[in-house]
């Protein structure tokens, strides 16, 4: 029995270290801020999250996240990804979704562009972010 709670407490803190973590402004690092305000000057009210290392602040639309970017804790640019309609997607991803998600639905969509200038789609399914290259080929699960 012991065991058993051991082993699911691992698991717990795995889990959540894995996943974005919400974080208050005050703990972001000022060269992070900076970064945000210089390439997004109308940024402002962003709310922000750690996740694998580094810092996603989110903000604009009714839901507050119709615009994210990411950085490193240095404020190095990774990427942006802008919220889009599924239906703007390129056409490879819904025929990807309909025949390795059978039945399920695309809940969010993005536009994504790195640091280099490659343009990405990521579209949520079941809680997963699959990522395709700008033509609709699937790349990978984030």
């Amino acid at each position: 029995m012991k065991k058993n709670i051991l082993s699911l407490c691992v698991m717990l803190a795995i889990t959540t270290m894995a996943m974005a973590q919400k974080v208050k402004s005050g703990s972001v690092p000022a060269p992070v801020k900076a970064a945000l305000m210089k390439k997004y000057p109308t940024a402002g009210k962003a709310t922000w999250e750690k996740e694998k290392g580094n810092f996603e602040a989110n903000w604009g639309g009714k839901s507050g996240e119709d615009m994210s970017v990411q950085f490193t804790p240095a404020g190095d640019f990774i990427e942006e990804v802008v919220a889009i309609a599924p239906s703007a997607l390129p056409a490879g991803v819904a025929a990807y979704v309909k025949q390795n998600y059978k039945g399920a639905k695309i809940s969010e969509a993005g536009k994504v562009t790195d640091a280099k200038g490659t343009l990405m789609y990521e579209a949520e399914v079941k809680g997963k972010d699959l990522v395709f290259d700008d033509k609709g080929k699937f790349l990978k699960i984030d």
